[in-house]
């Protein structure tokens, strides 16, 4: 780091350097701050967006409040970048995201100022009320516990859970709710309209906090305060405010880029005991204007002119193969055209899983739902029921908190919905908890279910047309990044449930894969024949049911049988593979690969496919071992 070029930041090397700035300074450090965020992330892509809209208040909780012993929970957690800078770490942010370096998301594992451990949302005020508790119940009382969360967040279910403990706990707490109408596409839902109408009504808000501010300044008993607000509410409050009637004392909303008014109004909440929520109003992607005009591209848009804005595409990315994603859309699209029944819904990932494509010709069948993959599911069964058929797209990480849905809601009653589990397997550099690890085992459990991967873009559109027929579940779950086709949008062939099919015959030793690792099994054998070793590759296509016969096949022909599937091999494919062996009693030598019994780190996919053995490299020298077995 440059210090003429950075000053101030250069001068942090942890929060309590900044108990010494003035007014001044805290200002010019936040705007070095987000001109080091631009900087780094620009060529070490990241989440940009919610980490440049909360700038002013993450200095502004760094100022106020006494890290690490006081807490602050980041919701989600990748808004955090400039509280990792903050922390000590600013020196090795570079490495966020890459394998050995700082993680995308908060984690204590890196630091104390951590508190805890985030990557899915809605889990900060939970987290938080029960640190709260703890404190209480331990008689800890002059320490400050504070969740921040928005960016989409607030629409969960689960966040509303927490508010209706909290409010009645009577915890000393503080939850920051940021407001930026934003998650990753544009806030949906009646509450997103709401805080807009909060925004939009200021006066009892006004009131309030001018009052608040009075009384921060002098001894006051309890009662009084009590009576002194609920007089406010009777003058000027038009509507009930959903957060009072939780229990919380509210304030705001207030300007979120105010750094010197937020760290006023932190300190005056300090002083007032029990559940608080501070309202604050911010923009994503504050102060770098691209962010600001297109908040869904910059939310993380890999690498980009820091100047320009202007996205930086890898020599040879035009000419590559789709992404999966990408195949999705247009794939839905496509049968939609043809069906009128076929609607899409995602919770809030409608440009992640590229349903946008299918919006932009169907609108009105198309339904984003907000962060909340319980009521995505039942909503799904809602649909089905009633005679629709509903394409629920779901990130496989986040498809885990909606697994009683699925289960109860939706193979229970055997409705035809369509689970398409996108960014299944391992997810690159979003790390241990996005990977989508263990879908394969936790659906494969459940009866009256189909289970598919495929092994390129083409046999996803194949899958997806015969799931847009099929009259009962079935789940699809498919990779994060590109295909193996650039020539993908063939016609589309059906495919028999629970088969799949011979790609090549060898001799002593064959692949059974699942959904992508085929190629590269693919890949592995036709290195092999170089050496003079034939293996065969069976490309499975279903987890469940598993092509019986194909595996008694393989079982009768080959010595050695290798399962290869991207998901855990605790209870995965290759389990279910033993299964049959097992019933049948046949006694094969087997060797699984893919996801071993640990969380995955982030890393780049390729080298999270080294790191776990079941590469093309790790095919090889596992069938390299197994030959040697025979000489």
């Amino acid at each position: 780091m440059n210090s003429s070029e950075y000053p101030f930041l250069y001068r942090i090397q942890d929060p309590g350097d900044l108990k010494v700035l003035n007014s001044q300074e805290l200002l010019q450090l936040a705007s070095e701050l987000r001109k080091y965020i631009i900087e780094v992330v620009s060529c070490n892509p990241g989440h940009l967006g919610a980490s440049l809209g909360v700038v002013e208040l993450t200095v502004a909780l760094h100022y106020v409040f006494n890290t690490p012993y006081d807490k602050i929970i980041w919701d989600v957690g990748h808004q955090a970048y400039g509280h990792k800078i903050l922390t000590g770490r600013r020196d090795v942010f570079h490495t966020q995201r890459k394998k050995g370096g700082l993680s995308g998301f908060p984690t204590p594992k890196e630091s104390e100022y951590d508190a805890f451990g985030v990557g899915h949302s809605s889990t900060s005020i939970s987290a938080a009320l029960g640190m709260a508790i703890a404190d209480k119940l331990q008689g800890i009382t002059n320490r400050n516990i504070v969740a921040v969360i928005g960016d989409g967040s607030m629409t969960a279910g689960m966040a509303f859970e927490a508010l209706n403990n909290a409010g009645v706990s009577k915890a000393n707490m503080i939850v920051v709710l940021n407001d930026n109408r934003m998650s990753i596409s544009p806030n949906v839902g009646a509450f997103s309209e709401y805080l807009l109408d909060i925004a939009t009504s200021n006066t009892y808000n006004k009131v309030k906090n001018d009052v608040w501010r009075i009384l921060g300044k002098v001894e006051i008993a309890q009662k009084a305060v009590q009576k002194i607000d609920n007089a406010i509410k009777s003058i000027v409050l038009r509507h009930s405010n959903l957060f009072e009637a939780f229990g919380f004392r509210y304030f705001g909303p207030i300007d979120g880029h105010d750094l010197l008014y937020l760290t006023r109004v932190l300190e005056d909440l300090k002083k007032i005991p029990g559940p608080k929520l501070l309202h604050i109003i911010t923009q994503k992607g504050k102060g770098f204007k691209q962010a600001e005009i297109d908040q869904v591209t910059f939310h993380a848009p890999g690498k980009f002119d820091k100047e320009t804005g202007q996205l930086i595409v890898e020599q040879g990315e035009k000419q590559s193969p789709p992404n999966y994603q990408d195949v999705f859309g247009y794939t839905l699209t496509e049968l939609a055209g043809k069906n009128n029944k076929i609607v899409g819904v995602t919770p809030a990932m409608l440009t992640g899983c590229s349903m946008h494509i299918f919006q932009e010709h169907f609108p009105e069948r198309t339904f984003d739902v907000g962060i909340a993959e319980q009521h995505a599911v039942t909503f799904s069964a809602g649909l089905a029921i009633a005679g629709m058929k509903p394409f629920c797209n779901i990130y496989s990480s986040f498809m885990q908190r909606a697994y009683d849905q699925a289960i109860h809601d939706v193979v229970l009653q055997d409705l035809p919905v369509v689970f398409c589990l996108d960014r299944g397997g391992l997810v690159g550099a979003d790390g241990a908890t996005h990977q989508g690890a263990f879908d394969i085992a936790y659906f494969r459990c459940i009866p009256n279910i189909v289970l598919a991967a495929p092994k390129d873009e083409i046999e996803l559109r194949n899958l997806m047309y015969v799931a847009s027929q099929y009259q009962h579940p079935i789940v699809l779950r498919y990779p994060r990044g590109k295909g193996v086709h650039t020539n993908w949008q063939a016609p589309f062939q059906s495919i028999e449930i629970g088969k799949g099919e011979k790609l090549l015959e060898g001799n002593q030793v064959v692949v059974l894969a699942l959904g992508h690792p085929v190629n590269f099994a693919l890949r592995a054998a036709k290195k092999l024949v170089e050496n003079n070793i034939n293996i065969g590759v069976y490309n499975m296509r279903f987890a469940k049911p598993i092509d019986v016969d194909l595996v008694l096949e393989a079982c009768h022909k080959y010595k050695y049988i290798i399962t290869i599937e991207d998901g855990t091999i605790v209870g995965g494919f290759g389990s279910g593979v033993l299964e049959i062996m097992q019933e049948k009693g046949l006694k094969n030598n087997v060797i699984r690969l893919g996801i071993p019994d640990k969380f995955i780190e982030h890393a780049t996919q390729t080298e999270q496919y080294q790191e776990c053995g079941f590469n093309t490299e790790a095919i090889v020298k596992t069938v390299m071992s197994l030959v040697e077995k025979e000489f």
